[in-house]
């Protein structure tokens, strides 16, 4: 290799040519994810049109060829000439990273785009984009490929007089970039039903073209009525509670804090919390702000409440103690400038000064509440109260269980055959259900790399149970023991003795149904195991096809059917595994355990909300939202009967 390294060797890219050289540094990746971002890139500039006070009305339209199409009726993005660049400020901004109207020069005092990034990004991205704007009466349009202009701006002739304002933006992503260019109607549509949630004021209209579905988003509750949504198959515990107010600060000029909260009787938390618009999954200094003024004004009302006599009473809750149950959207909004996000992906909101500021908000707000409101007020403390002494219960189970069981002697679980490697990131390890099955993997295994544990029978529906419920489970004891990380507020993730977890259950109901109470477990109990990307569930054949001495394995009935459709005329014989107890060691191993040869699937979680709301209706207590599902569902069921 040469050692020669001089200016010669520097590479300069001009434009938009370090946007298609490295599009991951841009959109987050050029996958199903990255798609839909580019999306959302050009209809959070329409957004924020609306945040400014300048539009009401945002029409997406997916199109039969695989382009998007995005019009409100806003101001228009500027056509004039840009000083110094001798080009239209439409060009520029279409062209030009770091260019619009959000860096300070009074465009923009919220925004949730990419700061100027997002619609030069999009273009750059897109085989082929156009732009129409309408001003004063007239309308201008550009096109592009590939992020060059096709032509300079120019003014048109309209089919009809223009009478409004506003710009519509037509993108076909790049080919040569996506794999697949095909953006998901469920998808597009999750996104902008959460925009209208957080933006009330805006009216947002969703058209596919391709299948001739569309649906609009209004929501004069705005995030009230998202907590409501969120929580509509589950049993309220008080009420809704609204919480709003705007202030003035030297650090962040000025900011609009609310959030809207609402226990239920269930034992998970969901949280979802925004800046300008944009989700932050990893929270912030905002949302710390608001845990911390959550925990301070539930626990100054039940000083006031508590009979100081009564010893046994529990005078002081945790934060932990005021999550159970606990449903909450969080939403800042706040001039663009001062906006710190920690990383590349803004999951994290970094601005240290709005901490104290939405603290103050929520802390007044629920001060008030809870004065004026002492029903529902007293349900949400006496709801906490019970979760204080259940985690209490819980601290001693799990002290008993797991400390004692596994760091003090009692050594890992009797039925678990463990591997030979200590490395974690090597080690697999397969939770089978059956001792049959157990058996035959325990034979057909590699040793050095897989581990088995064999449970046998269904285990404990975990969504309606708490955590020294869970603990004493036999299953879920020995489980939790095996992965060897602890669980609930002790789960240390260094400790974890398999990165690759794996669920393997009959490819019948009933192992559906096994499968899911494990899911269901690890969702509610063990989550960041799913968010590192450590769970799986094994697929095993349906049947065995032998013609001679040739055997073949198929996964599916489509797969038996295209198999029969290739033999006719010879001679062979399917046979139908019930159960992964039929399968003998060297079957189980080629067809469900060598990596080489076995299919898997990856579990994660794409919409926690979603998520959330599909193991509630699932597994949770309300009969009717069940009912409906398998009602609306039933026509797609296989059942082998």
């Amino acid at each position: 290799m040469s050692q020669k390294y001089d200016a010669s060797q520097i590479q300069v890219l001009e434009g938009l040519e370090p946007v298609r050289k490295r599009p991951g540094m841009y959109i987050g990746s050029t996958d199903q994810k990255g798609l839909h971002h580019m999306l959302r890139e050009i209809y959070d500039n329409s957004v924020d049109e609306c945040l400014a006070g300048f539009a009401d009305y945002i029409e997406v339209t997916l199109n039969e060829d695989g382009s998007a199409t995005i019009e409100d009726n806003g101001r228009g993005i500027p056509v004039d000439m840009m000083p110094g660049y001798g080009k239209s400020a439409l060009e520029i901004i279409m062209t030009k990273l770091h260019a619009g109207g959000k860096f300070g020069g009074g465009g923009y005092k919220v925004s949730g785009g990419l700061h100027g990034v997002g619609s030069s990004v999009v273009n750059a991205l897109s085989s082929y984009m156009k732009v129409e704007v309408m001003r004063d009466k007239k309308l201008y349009v550009q096109e592009y490929s590939q992020g060059k202009p096709k032509a300079d701006v120019k003014q048109v002739k309209p089919d009809e007089p223009i009478t409004k304002t506003g710009t519509r933006t037509t993108f076909m992503p790049d080919n040569k970039i996506f794999p697949i260019v095909d953006l998901n109607y469920q998808t597009v549509k999750k996104q902008l039903r959460q925009i209208a949630f957080l933006t009330p004021k805006l009216y947002i209209k969703l058209v596919d073209n391709r299948t001739n579905e569309q649906c609009s988003f209004h929501f004069e509750g705005g995030i009230k009525s998202y907590v409501n949504r969120i929580n509509r198959h589950k049993k309220i515990i008080g009420e809704t509670i609204y919480i709003h107010n705007e202030l003035r600060n030297v650090f962040v000029d000025q900011i609009d804090i609310e959030a809207a909260i609402c226990y239920n009787d269930d034992f998970n938390e969901n949280v979802e919390s925004f800046v300008n618009n944009i989700p932050t999954h990893e929270g912030g200094s905002h949302l710390t702000g608001f845990r911390t003024a959550l925990t301070r004004s539930i626990n100054d009302y039940l000083k006031k409440i508590v009979n100081g006599n009564d010893k046994n009473k529990i005078s002081s809750l945790s934060g932990e103690d005021l999550r159970e149950g606990l449903t909450a959207v969080v939403s800042v909004k706040f001039d663009a400038n001062f906006v710190q996000f920690e990383g590349q992906t803004k999951e994290k909101l970094g601005t240290p000064e709005v901490r104290p500021l939405v603290e103050q908000v929520i802390k007044e707000g629920l001060d008030t509440y809870f004065e004026e409101n002492p029903n529902p007020a007293r349900e949400v403390v006496d709801k906490a109260l019970l979760t204080a002494q259940a985690r209490i219960a819980a601290k001693k189970a799990r002290e008993t269980v797991i400390r004692k069981g596994l760091l003090e002697g009692l050594g890992l679980p009797g039925k678990l055959a463990d591997c030979q490697t200590k490395d974690p990131n090597e080690a697999e390890i397969f939770v089978v259900e059956g001792d049959s099955a157990g058996g035959s993997a325990k034979q057909g295994r590699d040793r050095r790399f897989q581990a088995i544990l064999p449970l046998f029978g269904k285990v404990l529906n975990t969504e309606r149970a708490r955590l020294d419920r869970i603990i004493n489970s036999d299953k879920f004891k020995h489980l939790i023991i095996a992965i060897g990380a602890g669980i609930g507020d002790e789960f240390t993730p260094d400790k974890i003795r398999y990165k690759k977890i794996i669920i393997m259950a009959d490819a019948d109901v009933d192992g559906s149904h096994i499968k899911t109470l494990y899911l269901t477990f690890f969702f509610r109990h063990l989550r960041q195991i799913i968010e590192n990307g450590f769970l799986y569930v094994a697929v095993p054949p349906l049947y065995k096809a032998v013609i001679g001495k040739d055997k073949k394995y198929l996964f599916t009935d489509t797969e038996k059917i295209q198999f029969e459709g290739e033999n006719q005329g010879k001679k062979y014989i399917i046979q139908r595994f019930k159960g992964l107890g039929e399968m003998n060691a060297e079957e189980l191993w080629e067809t469900t355990m060598n990596p080489k040869t076995r299919t898997t699937l990856k579990i994660n979680i794409d919409d926690a909300e979603e998520a959330d709301e599909t193991f509630t209706m699932l597994m949770g207590s309300e009969v009717p939202p069940r009912k409906r599902f398998i009602q609306a569902n039933a026509k797609y069921a296989n059942i082998d009967i």
